[in-house]
């Protein structure tokens, strides 16, 4: 297959992405096309959608973890519990190909990359490779009676930020919006629950951390890394 556009998003590793698109909805990124595909014909009619499906590579993980394993251990179910593979949404897959809804913001044109797409609610590491590209219809895409099946336990959870006005002062509003909405949905594998651990994660130019206590989350330093 060939890579047709690449996201380029505030997140430039694994560890902070939320686990599902539409999640994290203030979370922005662009897809860019690669020469190849930047005919703006390609593109003509994909204005009227509001969402697209993005299928893509989980081009971050090593290359001691590609081989599959019919069984995975879902971080949302304590990191202990055994799952079909097939019945998540794990990287570590047969494939590694990754699907995400997400919302089409606006098409813009920009001088040396011909049309660019603006999507917010995404869940990709930055510079991440895209493979395909296809409108999301809500008349066939949304099953109003499918069920969660045990990923209902985690459908609700979110974390209380706190991030001190001299931190936020720090951050466009737009981006700290993006950060928050981030950091709810606590990035943090489920089995480490340490109060005195310190968590570190680059986003945006920025290295931020923190460390979770009694249910919230607590900013405790932001720096630049640029």
């Amino acid at each position: 297959m060939k890579i047709i556009a690449r996201a380029y998003t505030d997140l430039p590793e694994k560890f902070g992405v939320p686990r599902q698109s539409g999640l994290s909805e203030k979370l922005c990124g662009k897809i860019v096309f690669e020469p190849e595909f930047r005919n703006p014909e390609a593109l003509r009619g994909i204005d009227g959608f509001s969402h697209l499906w993005l299928i893509w590579e989980f081009s971050k993980l090593p290359e001691n973890r590609r081989e599959w394993s019919p069984t995975v251990r879902p971080p949302r179910l304590g990191g202990n519990k055994r799952v079909g593979v097939f019945a998540t949404r794990s990287p570590f897959r047969p494939n590694p190909i990754g699907l995400s809804s997400v919302k089409l913001e606006e098409v813009r044109n920009e001088d040396g990359l011909g049309k660019v797409l603006y999507v917010s609610g995404i869940d990709l590491v930055d510079k991440t490779p895209i493979y395909d590209i296809k409108p999301y219809l809500p008349y066939v895409d949304c099953h109003a009676d499918a069920t969660d099946g045990f990923a209902a336990d985690t459908v609700d959870y979110s974390i209380n930020v706190v991030i001190s006005d001299e931190l936020k002062n720090m951050l466009p509003s737009a981006k700290l919006d993006a950060l928050i909405s981030v950091l709810s949905q606590d990035p943090r594998p489920s089995y480490q629950n340490d109060p005195k651990r310190v968590y570190g994660m680059k986003f945006s130019g920025y290295e931020v951390r923190f460390y979770v206590d009694d249910g919230t989350l607590y900013v405790k330093e932001i720096t630049s890394t640029e």
